[in-house]
């Protein structure tokens, strides 16, 4: 492992980052809420820290490995998930775990939270949470990537760690600051168009705002404690559910399309439509089940909260109208397993992405087919493209370690003292990112102790950084030379 570099790189990017304040100071001075101290003291003492970290070894740059990006990826989004939790240390006197816990649900865009009373919280710390989550979705290190190719440092190592399972085996452009920057762009562009659609349905531009950050990041913060409940707008909870999709779909057939400007990429695309499909299929289901329950009066009624819910919790958004984790039979079951699914390789949703679904069921069929057939040669496609087996092998070995993962942090969150369904619930809602839980965690988390939080704040980053990135560092092997 060279250090020099890795040291180096960590205090550039915390100087990058540092300006990342701003915009919550000039809010504070507009609404004069009288918080701008506390976001001008986070600045500073994240630009100091950056330059501290810099200075001494400025001269000294070198590429990094693949190797040693895992290492830089991993632990700079807790370094980030640090930073970004002075102002909650500082302006709501949160101890270190809450405010830690606050921080990286942001960044990872699970958007479980540990706060209450969001509708009495000065506005510019409203505007930090929903901020953290926006550029977390995409990712700051590939936000880096886009920048530091500018300083003389190759971003490539650090993509390679960044981006989900299959789709960092395809770059949308020949160079990776150009992926990166198209990337961002799409991401700036859904941003706006989500916030003056919402500012149009009649949200104030502040909420209007905060809540397209939230949205295309699929996060899930909201400036209220209703969440989008809150306003009981049928439109309102319509534009979220388009955009909803949209930053649940992979942002490189968003770029085709732009490319091509044609709509019929994405019903070429065999991810998507099974993405579409699974929305729609457990939509009606939830739909049939909160009407013959009696949960809803009216198939009108079942079918806009079941819509706009399949889609929140899908997409690993969150954002709710009502608690599904109080819907009657298997519904909150169903809710937690499309969260496993979650949305498409390549997104800002979390879950074990439909394109590894699909993949994983294509394998389960060909091992039937191949125990009737022993002799017969079976190719697994997806569309016209053959699927090596290389690649199969390592979806199959995500999908087994998300799977562990997640019955090891149940086990543990049990034995941190929840209940059987609140640790599921607490586990499905970090390790998938989509923040709401079951049992004691369906609304927050602000009821249960420091050690169910910190094995949160793990399984947040698993999800976040899809399993390999976070847990290749646990392998004795990679530190030996």
């Amino acid at each position: 492992m060279h250090w020099t570099p890795i040291v180096r790189l960590f205090g550039m990017l915390l100087m990058l980052y540092s300006p990342s304040f701003l915009p919550s100071i000039g809010l504070s001075l507009y609404y004069e809420d009288e918080q701008w101290p506390v976001f001008v003291l986070s600045l500073a003492v994240c630009l100091l820290a950056g330059l501290l970290t810099w200075f001494p070894v400025r001269d000294k740059s070198s590429e990094i490995s693949v190797r040693e990006g895992y290492f830089v990826v991993s632990f700079f989004w807790i370094l980030l998930g640090a930073v970004s939790s002075l102002p909650f240390l500082l302006s709501l006197h949160l101890d270190f775990t809450d405010a830690m816990f606050e921080s990286m649900s942001g960044f990872t865009g699970t958007g479980a939270t540990v706060i209450t009373g969001l509708d009495d919280l000065p506005r510019s710390l409203l505007y930090h949470r929903q901020q953290i989550q926006w550029l977390g979705g995409m990712g700051i290190i590939v936000l880096a990537v886009a920048v530091l190719p500018l300083l003389g440092i190759g971003g490539m190592q650090l993509y390679k760690a960044e981006a989900s399972g299959v789709a960092k085996h395809e770059k949308i452009t020949p160079r990776i600051a150009e992926t990166a920057r198209s990337l961002w762009i799409i991401y700036v562009g859904l941003t706006i168009a989500c916030a003056l659609a919402y500012w149009g349905a009649g949200m104030q531009p502040f909420d209007a705002i905060g809540h397209s950050l939230s949205t295309i990041a699929t996060g899930g913060f909201s400036t209220h404690d209703a969440s989008l409940a809150y306003y009981d707008s049928p439109l309102i909870e319509t534009i979220a559910i388009v955009f909803m999709i949209a930053g649940g779909t992979n942002f490189a057939l968003h770029f085709i399309a732009l490319r091509n400007r044609s709509l019929r990429t994405y019903s070429r695309d065999a991810e998507f439509r099974g993405y579409i499909l699974i929305l729609l299929l457990t939509t009606i289901l939830i739909t049939i089940t909160l009407v013959g329950t009696g949960a809803h009066q009216t198939t009108g009624s079942a079918l806009r909260t079941s819509v706009f819910q399949v889609v929140s919790v899908m997409t690993s958004t969150g954002f709710v109208t009502e608690n599904f984790a109080n819907w009657p039979l298997y519904a909150p079951l169903v809710m937690a397993l499309i969260a496993y699914v979650g949305g498409c390789a390549g997104s800002t949703s979390g879950g074990i992405k439909v394109l590894r679904i699909i993949l994983l069921s294509k394998l389960g069929v060909r091992q039937l087919f191949q125990m009737a057939h022993p002799q017969a040669v079976s190719v697994i496609k997806l569309g016209r493209r053959s699927i090596p087996d290389e690649l199969l092998f390592s979806i199959w070995g995500f999908y087994t370690l998300f799977i562990v993962t997640s019955l090891v942090l149940t086990l543990a969150m049990m034995g941190a003292g929840l209940d059987l369904v609140s640790a599921f619930g607490a586990v499905t809602a970090t390790i998938t990112l989509v923040g709401p839980g079951l049992g004691d965690v369906a609304a927050d988390f602000s009821n249960v102790n420091a050690a169910v939080k910190w094995l949160g704040i793990f399984g947040m980053l698993v999800g976040r950084l899809e399993v390999f990135t976070l847990l290749i560092l646990f392998l004795p092997a990679y530190w030996r030379n």
